[in-house]
């Protein structure tokens, strides 16, 4: 773990952001032959981000998350309407791209509700605990909107989530057609609403960071 101290320069003013610790995948370089990574939640301005990520997953790993192959036209419609007030999704992003997505969908802001939980990380990018980080928060964000109960749906092939998902307790059903999910989520707490209110905090910081950083490199 490293300290990170981060300096924003906003109209010719520096802002100092202190955090204690931040995991080796946001850290901060200048090295060209290092990627620049960060996690953040996605707005509705993130859509054509999304689109252009789902449409480079393999067949494979579109299969993974729909539960059945997918076309080019359904991945367009299906991006145009995931971000919005329905929905919470956060995405991993590497130099700007966005690589690997976590949705959470289907809740209505009443307390005891349930939701559903989707994600999906480029083949390229998997196996690096992209999957896990993006899972804890989605559950995260699930206990501070009253969600419950939390489902995701897998493939039975899909034992990397299954896997993952048992990291956080969840309860696996499985049956002829794929594997069920079910997590119960504890009640929010004072700790969990400042968790996600810090950790939103630092992924802005850590994005308009890395966004100066790529700006200047290019320059």
């Amino acid at each position: 773990m490293l300290h990170c101290t981060y300096i924003l320069s906003v109209h010719g003013k520096e802002i100092r952001v202190i955090h204690g610790s931040c995991p080796q995948d946001r850290t901060m370089t200048t090295n060209k032959a290092t990627p620049q990574v960060y996690f953040r939640k996605l707005w509705i301005a993130d859509t054509a981000a999304l689109k252009a990520h789902l449409l480079r997953l393999d067949a494979e790993s579109r299969r993974m998350r729909f539960g059945t192959p997918v076309s080019d036209f359904f991945i367009k419609q299906y991006a145009e309407n995931a971000l919005g007030s329905h929905s919470v999704a956060h995405g991993y992003f590497v130099d700007g791209v966005l690589r690997g997505v976590a949705e959470l969908r289907g809740f209505r802001g009443v307390a005891g509700g349930e939701a559903e939980a989707a994600f999906s990380v480029e083949k390229e990018f998997q196996n690096r605990g992209i999957g896990t980080e993006l899972f804890g928060r989605t559950v995260l964000v699930a206990r501070n909107r009253g969600i419950s109960k939390l489902f995701v749906n897998f493939l039975s092939q899909n034992q990397r989530m299954q896997a993952i998902a048992k990291k956080f307790d969840a309860v696996l059903t499985f049956d002829s057609d794929g594997v069920l999910g079910k997590i119960d989520a504890p009640r929010a707490n004072a700790l969990t609403y400042w968790k996600e209110a810090m950790t939103d905090g630092e992924d802005i910081a850590n994005s308009l960071l890395q966004s100066q950083s790529r700006a200047l490199r290019s320059a």
